[in-house]
């Protein structure tokens, strides 16, 4: 009798599930009537990625390809720059005199991946998080806007006091703190990867590390992390998010909305020169990055996206060898960026910090185009040690710290290099990933990886940093309000006497540049803004506290057997769509996991 109820159970299942498919899928149909889940897809897509915290400052721009796949804000910007709804489903504006000038958004329906609704009260305490004076946010100025906002990241205010509340679990409303807010421009900045929301009660229950563990990351993008580097398993695996905008009691296909089933990154001894080999033997059918040794060969056939990323040397003003500008533009002087551009190929030479792709007045004007060059591409070793020689600068010891990639660690060794010749004696500082102690979990025990680098950057724990400096939005204020004390999301010290403000990692510190930020924060006439920011970028590129070096470019090839590849406004890859030709034939045949 168990064995029928068993047999006629598995019958009936096999039956509701090919019922729920039998409209348009690219799902495979099996022997037993039910339904493959869907392709799984060996790649590369990205370097490591040890954090999958959305509201860290990205450092990597593999930390924004992967976040991107994972989390759904309420807006995002197509491939125009033009903001759509994501999460969110509607908006409308209400203004009285008792509450002030507020939207009303509703929320699109979907879920967490643990089937848990995405709720208004995600987005509160995401926010509120993010404002926290203790956490350390460099997108927190993209809220200001709010009511309270800039209070509550300088401490004169509780995270209590935000003008965001859930009217209802799927109604979410926003008090701005003057009437005359730039709506399409807060709109635009709701597609910052650092607005997303992020579930307290996640938080709460593992804490700090919530993100560093696969058993504890919840996501409510279209893909989740199933697997990550960890106890010896250099894989990263992002499965689908299967209550991604599925209505699972309408019978929704599995892969109505996201495709593949499974995207699968490996990372073996032979690096990056090893993915391409399995590449080419047709083992993997996608590479984000290529081997800086092919990259020239690849030029023609990759699929290459311009970014809103800007890689870049941070200096630590703190340390007595950058506390003068003389000397931090001095070493800027001292580089090629074109021939930096060259090493990197998908570059282009930075010419200020503000991106190639970031808006002026409106998303159809070009900042650096308005800006010009406030950099120049070429070296200029003479005025370098020009410069040196009148800060009485000739010589000294520093390090640069670095990713442990082989493009990044090229790109601080030709630097050390330049420096070298002006008198410095310069070491690169590969920074691996460290490990943490065991946890105990219920199916034993494991040990995860921790991003030192990214310590490193938030501690201020270096003499010269490499990073991939990415631009929250395409505003430029999202890019140079950071630098400012007030606007930097790092907080203040609530047990000062003062509540001195921590300001940005580099340690820089401007009155005048303070000064400029909080005009064009203050201004509300579009050309007037620009202007204002334009001095900014040049004051900062006067200051150097960062060092511009390239503008990135997203460069990927892949088989022809995948298709439906798209892209957003951040150049980031988006595989909801990707489709895999006769999958079944590359799926492995053991059972799923």
């Amino acid at each position: 009798m168990k064995k029928i109820r068993k047999t006629l159970a598995v019958f009936m299942a096999a039956v509701v599930l090919s019922s729920a498919l039998v409209g348009c899928t690219t799902l495979e149909k099996l022997e037993d009537g039910s339904y493959d889940r869907g392709a799984v897809i060996d790649l590369y897509l990205s370097d490591e990625v040890y954090n999958f915290d959305p509201q860290i400052p990205v450092t990597d721009d593999a930390m924004l390809k992967v976040f991107s796949l994972l989390y759904e804000g309420l807006t995002t910007l197509d491939s125009n720059g033009k903001w759509r709804n994501a999460m969110m489903n509607d908006y409308s504006v209400k203004a009285d005199d008792l509450d002030g000038y507020s939207v009303i958004v509703t929320l699109n329906r979907t879920k967490w991946t643990d089937g848990r609704e995405v709720q208004a009260i995600d987005f509160v305490y995401s926010w509120k998080r993010l404002l926290d004076p203790d956490f350390k946010g460099e997108a927190a100025c993209l809220l200001y806007d709010i009511k309270n906002a800039r209070a509550i990241n300088s401490g004169d205010k509780s995270v209590d006091d935000l003008g965001v509340s859930a009217v209802d679990t799927y109604t979410l409303k926003i008090t701005f703190e003057n009437s005359d807010v730039d709506l399409d421009g807060f709109f635009t900045n709701l597609s910052a990867i650092a607005l997303v929301p992020v579930r307290q009660d996640v938080i709460d229950r593992y804490g700090a590390d919530w993100a560093q563990r696969p058993t504890s990351i919840v996501t409510n993008g279209p893909f989740t992390v199933k697997q990550m580097i960890e106890s010896g398993e250099e894989t990263i695996r992002l499965e689908r998010n299967g209550y991604y905008f599925r209505n699972v009691d309408k019978n929704d296909n599995l892969d109505k909305y996201v495709i593949p089933y499974r995207l699968v990154t490996n990372y073996d001894e032979e690096g990056l020169e090893g993915r391409l080999n399995a590449y080419n033997n047709n083992e993997i059918f996608y590479m984000g990055e290529l081997p800086l040794s092919v990259r020239a060969d690849y030029e023609k056939d990759a699929e290459v996206e311009d970014t809103l990323i800007t890689q870049s040397f941070m200096f630590n003003t703190t340390k007595s060898a950058f506390s003068k500008p003389e000397v931090r533009r001095a070493l800027s002087l001292a580089l090629d960026r074109e021939e930096i551009a060259k090493l990197l190929v998908f570059a282009d030479p930075a010419t200020g910090l503000v991106s190639e792709k970031a808006f002026d007045t409106d998303r159809k004007s070009s900042f650096r185009k308005e800006n010009g060059e406030v950099i120049s591409a070429s070296a200029n070793v003479g005025e370098a040690e020009s410069l040196l020689s009148s800060a009485g600068v000739r010589n000294g010891s520093f390090s640069i710290s670095v990713r442990n990639n082989e493009a990044d660690v090229a790109v601080a060794e030709y630097a050390a290099g330049v420096w070298g010749s002006l008198g410095f004696n310069v070491s690169v500082d590969v920074v691996e990933a460290g490990r943490t102690k065991e946890i105990n979990e219920e199916e034993g025990k494991f040990v995860y990886n921790i991003d030192v680098f990214e310590d490193k950057y938030l501690s201020g724990d270096y003499d010269v940093i490499l990073i991939d400096f990415s631009m929250p939005t395409p505003d430029p204020f999202s890019a140079l309000a950071p630098f400012a004390g007030d606007f930097s999301g790092y907080g203040s010290d609530l047990y000062s006497d003062t509540f001195e403000v921590y300001g940005h990692p580099s340690g820089y510190s401007s009155d005048e540049y303070d000064e400029l930020i909080e005009k064009a924060y203050a201004e509300k006439d579009s050309d007037a803004k620009a202007a204002i920011l334009h001095d900014a970028e040049k004051l900062l590129m006067e200051d150097m506290p960062i060092c511009p070096l390239v503008y990135l470019k997203s460069a990927y090839i892949k088989s022809k057997i995948l298709s439906g590849f798209d892209a957003n406004y951040y150049g980031v890859t988006d595989f909801k769509r990707v489709k895999m030709k006769n999958y079944m034939d590359y799926k492995e045949t053991e059972a799923e996991e």
